[in-house]
């Protein structure tokens, strides 16, 4: 028999992501649960009609939340007392889990997914799979966690996750507190912020009279080379010109001691309150 998924948001981004991935699958029948206009018509545009929330959360085998992250709190106080007893709630971030604003009652599983989005490196040769920056076309990888609830239901949160996200390369199975070191601390209070900093120095070079397109070129090379060398793809070192020069950046843009600043677990659990909009005064 299908397993029930009661799709929540199933109108916004990532619930029309889900339902396309979905839809043609017969482990799964898709109760899709909407009420903008907008979110509607998307729904509606995939062959599918939204159904009430109260009578989808009562067949719901398995509630997705396909939410914004500062809704999930308000919405899932609501939805947790009427579910079946064994039914699982769904995550695609681990802020609103971390920041336990999801109410938990023992008798429900708690799964928590989230995509790695494409590789940097990887070996696509579709043009469509080559810009997919998501993932869903080209393959990527997921992380899993079961949050709370029965060992014998990681199986389970773990094949939704990887048909929600397929293709996938591999799903790693991390705790929820990792995947929020990972994200926000590493891919964003980290990794995109430099990638700000990044884009803000190419600016500069471009205004000091660079030509914008040998800029660009230039740029893009040297992350690539400079990204396999640094995390041992390449299989040799920087030059030692090169190393001398990226010691003084690191002594130029960073504070001494930004890693106790941004993998302080409190620091990153105050961050997810901020994006669950949960934060106590």
């Amino acid at each position: 028999m299908a397993m029930k998924i009661a799709l929540m948001g199933a109108g916004g981004k990532m619930g029309t992501r889900a339902i396309d991935k979905l839809k043609d699958n017969p482990r799964y029948n898709v109760l899709c649960i909407e009420v903008s206009p907008a979110g509607i018509q998307q729904v509606e545009a995939r062959g599918y009609k939204p159904v009430p929330q109260d009578e989808a959360l009562a067949q719901a085998d398995v509630v997705v939340l396909a939410l914004p992250d500062k809704l999930i709190g308000r919405v899932t106080s609501a939805i947790v007392p009427r579910l079946n007893s064994g039914a699982m709630v769904m995550g695609l971030d681990p802020a609103a889990a971390f920041a336990g604003v999801i109410p938990i009652r023992e008798d429900l599983t708690y799964f928590v997914a989230h995509p790695c989005h494409p590789p940097l490196f990887h070996n696509e040769t579709d043009p469509d799979a080559r810009e997919d920056w998501f993932g869903g076309i080209a393959a990527q990888h997921v992380v899993c966690a079961l949050h709370h609830g029965p060992e014998a239901d990681y199986a389970k949160g773990e094949q939704i996750a990887i048909d929600l996200f397929g293709p996938i390369i591999k799903a790693h199975r991390i705790t929820v507190e990792q995947m929020a070191i990972l994200e926000p601390g590493l891919v964003e209070t980290t990794t995109l912020a430099l990638i700000g900093v990044m884009k803000e120095a190419y600016d500069e070079v471009v205004r000091m009279g660079v030509p914008e397109e040998a800029a660009w070129a230039f740029f893009l090379g040297h992350i690539r080379t400079e990204m396999a060398i640094v995390f041992d793809i390449a299989g040799f070192p920087v030059s030692d010109g090169a190393k001398l020069a990226m010691e003084k950046g690191i002594d130029q843009l960073m504070r001494p001691d930004w890693k106790e600043r941004v993998f302080d677990l409190e620091k990153i659990r105050h961050s997810v309150h901020e994006i669950t909009d949960s934060v106590k005064v």
